[in-house]
């Protein structure tokens, strides 16, 4: 009776069910490993954000500056912004669609640090940045990199509008040495006024879609299982031999053997 489960096209679908549990139930776990880094990435952010604010000047100089580790740190600076703005395109916040207005400002010691004054919204003039010196706490962040089959930005000339912000791409166009992180602003003396970009806001710890999905997949993996029992068992069933009869109610009843039948269907007679 079962023997029809070893022929090809069994075989064939025994091998697709593995291949499709073994492929789900792994991209369940994969959701649990990318849940397990988010949280591991927010206490991080978390950490950084909450710390007292230090002066760049002194995290730059520290032999051991390390960009990536020092993303999200609060710091302060003092210097001059430059007139030329780069402007950091298909940017959204609060619901709406903009740029970021990136703007350089000339420190003291002869190097240049670009801070991204924070967000305009389409349609509106991208504003000038203040024509006296400023003070500056904002929060650490590494060059941004084109990633796998990111769109690349026109080299040739000044850059004046950039998809993220690579340091080292605007470098040239930039005097004195350019330090290898930006700063997300967050306040400055003069204070941002009302016509000034918004600055963007701090990152919101959360813990997205990871662990759904990961229940997804493990469910859709049983399911793959139900339905190869399911179709065993139906197979099965259209093998096994036809015992049964159907009653007028349409529930099926089993038909004694000939033998039984003809015994209960012979009337008999008492003896006087």
């Amino acid at each position: 009776m079962y023997g029809f489960l070893l022929r090809p096209k069994w075989l064939a679908f025994h091998v697709l069910i593995v291949a499709a549990v073994v492929v789900m139930v792994s991209l369940g776990f994969w959701q649990l490993r990318r849940l397990d880094e988010r949280r591991a990435f927010n206490v991080t952010v978390i950490e950084r954000v909450e710390r007292s604010p230090i002066e760049l000047t002194a995290l730059l100089d520290d032999p051991g500056f390390d960009p990536a580790a020092a993303e999200w740190l609060p710091v302060t600076v003092a210097g001059t912004y430059l007139p030329d703005q780069v402007v950091v395109f298909n940017r959204s916040q609060a619901g709406r669609a903009g740029d970021n207005v990136l703007t350089p400002l000339a420190l003291d010691d002869g190097r240049t640090v670009l801070v991204n004054r924070g967000f305009v919204p389409l349609g509106f003039d991208v504003p000038p940045p203040p024509a006296t010196g400023v003070e500056v706490l904002g929060r650490v962040r590494p060059s941004q990199e084109r990633g796998r089959g990111g769109l690349t930005d026109a080299v040739d000339g000044p850059i004046s509008e950039i998809r993220r912000v690579d340091i080292a791409q605007l470098a040239p166009q930039l005097p004195g040495e350019v330090v290898p992180v930006y700063l997300d602003l967050i306040e400055s003396e003069p204070a941002v006024g009302a016509g000034d970009p918004a600055p963007v806001p701090a990152p919101q710890p959360g813990e997205g879609n990871h662990l759904s999905y990961a229940f997804q997949w493990f469910i859709f993996s049983a399911c793959v299982v139900v339905g190869w029992v399911l179709a065993i068992r139906r197979s099965i069933a259209a093998r096994r031999p036809d015992d049964t009869a159907v009653r007028p109610d349409g529930r099926g009843e089993r038909t004694p053997p000939d033998s039984a039948r003809s015994a209960v269907d012979e009337p008999t007679t008492a003896p006087r």
